[in-house]
């Protein structure tokens, strides 16, 4: 080494020359406020050193991108594409479209069985007058359509799954 005076401040060019790094790449690292060339040599020597460490343990990196970030934030999003894949493998996961579909034939064939009812009760029941089937109908059409006016939020909401409306809990007399 030289005769370099450690505790001044030093040029980019110097400071270059003392650690084996041009004068561009010192200056790109003032730039990115690494290094401040106006303390004295040894504390930016000191903030070199630092910096090369930070970069060998992974822990910063050229730019704003963060190393060990962006590895963590890999491995997690890895993790996520393989807990995918074993629920789906395992049949707990399914494609909304093949739900949608599973759930529209249903609803198609419950409908079609709640509007059997009223017919159904005519020939057990031959005593009920026609105005009283016919309430039975209509009390099983306005289900029938809340049911299908039902959205995937109205599902997830703990009071629509706990407690029954109670515009739905009308009572008919026999």
């Amino acid at each position: 080494m030289s005769d370099r005076d450690l505790t001044k401040p030093m040029t980019q060019a110097d400071f270059g020359s003392l650690v084996g790094i041009s004068q561009q790449a010192v200056g790109n690292l003032v730039g990115r406020g690494v290094l401040d060339t106006s303390a004295p040599g040894l504390q930016v020597l000191h903030a070199y050193c630092s910096h090369l460490r930070e970069q060998a343990a992974g822990r910063a990196a050229s730019g704003d991108l963060d190393l060990a970030t962006e590895r963590a934030g890999l491995a997690r999003e890895q993790r996520i594409r393989v807990a995918l894949q074993n629920a789906v493998s395992l049949k707990e996961l399914a494609p909304v479209a093949l739900l949608e579909e599973v759930l529209s034939k249903a609803g198609a064939r419950i409908a079609g069985m709640l509007d059997a009812i009223p017919g159904g009760v005519r020939r057990r029941v031959p005593a009920l007058s026609a105005e009283e089937i016919s309430t039975i109908g209509a009390e099983i059409a306005r289900v029938r359509n809340i049911v299908a006016a039902m959205s995937l939020a109205d599902l997830r909401d703990e009071e629509a799954t706990d407690d029954v409306d109670e515009s739905t809990e009308e009572e008919i007399d026999p």
